[in-house]
């Protein structure tokens, strides 16, 4: 009776463990489908890839005479805040084309495939990081290009890179949720955007947050963007981590640990 209880747990726990299995190999596989997408339509990238170069001209030569004197100077300003900026708009792009593979059925045909149902959220989620990983390149080699030389180190740069990389995959998670409770794709572009540009716009990315009003000084002082371009700048700019650092690490954490259930627990409602 011992000896069968003890197989009958053993059985369950080794059932438990291919289903997870099952679940990561269909989700690396719809991960996989995801940039198949991408190479089939190029045009879907020009957010990481134009809106980066254009942004980085444009704030660049508009506000660097103004807020650091030179071109030069600024560089190590903007070019985290265009980082940080560009990286975590590009993650609206998880919801909206969620939302679209919902509207045209694609995910009621998965439905009748051998697969775990979590995968194709799941594997949409983890093909976007390719996305932010493109923008984050383009960022820094175009801040290069103008004469940004980072001196925190290669080593600190490429941390700097992971960790926004790291925020915005979590940011994802809340648009991946409007996406799935969202009627339609504009409807989710349109939340998001209400959403970001205040996050964004009002931070300490393109100015510093001195020269706001008080009030507004307030908020952008406790912006988690603004937590996030500092701990970019503290390590690519000088090498070290600072309290932005783990604020950031933190936040998101707290955002997957909220909305990933939500969004899993929507997402299987629908499917």
């Amino acid at each position: 009776m011992k000896h069968a209880a003890i197989h009958s747990g053993s059985g369950r726990a080794l059932k438990k463990y291919a289903s997870f299995g099952q679940s990561v190999r269909n989700s690396l596989t719809m991960a996989y489908r995801g940039l198949l997408k991408l190479k089939r339509t190029p045009e879907q990238l020009f957010d990481v890839t134009i809106q980066p170069i254009i942004f980085t001209l444009m704030f660049t030569y508009i506000f660097g005479g103004a807020i650091s004197g030179n071109v030069l100077d600024y560089l190590p300003v903007i070019i985290p805040g265009i980082l940080v900026q560009t990286v975590i708009t590009s993650s609206v792009v998880t919801g909206v084309q969620l939302r679209e593979d919902m509207d045209k059925g694609v995910f009621d045909r998965f439905k009748s495939l051998p697969i775990a149902r979590i995968a194709p959220l799941a594997g949409a989620l983890l093909a976007d990081t390719i996305r932010y990983t493109i923008a984050t390149v383009l960022t820094f080699t175009m801040g290069y290009i103008m004469g940004y030389r980072p001196e925190g180190g290669l080593e600190h740069v490429a941390l700097a890179a992971l960790l926004v990389i790291a925020c915005s995959w979590a940011i994802s998670w809340i648009f991946a949720f409007f996406g799935v409770i969202a009627r339609t794709a504009s409807s989710v572009q349109g939340i998001s955007m209400l959403i970001l540009f205040p996050l964004t716009f009002v931070s300490n990315a393109f100015v510093p947050v001195e020269t706001m009003p008080n009030w507004l000084n307030w908020f952008a002082s406790i912006n988690p963007v603004s937590h996030l371009v500092n701990a970019v700048r503290e390590l690519a700019n000088t090498g070290t981590i600072g309290a932005d650092f783990a604020i950031s690490l933190i936040g998101a954490a707290v955002i997957v640990a909220i909305f990933a259930p939500l969004t899993v627990k929507a997402y299987m409602r629908k499917t």
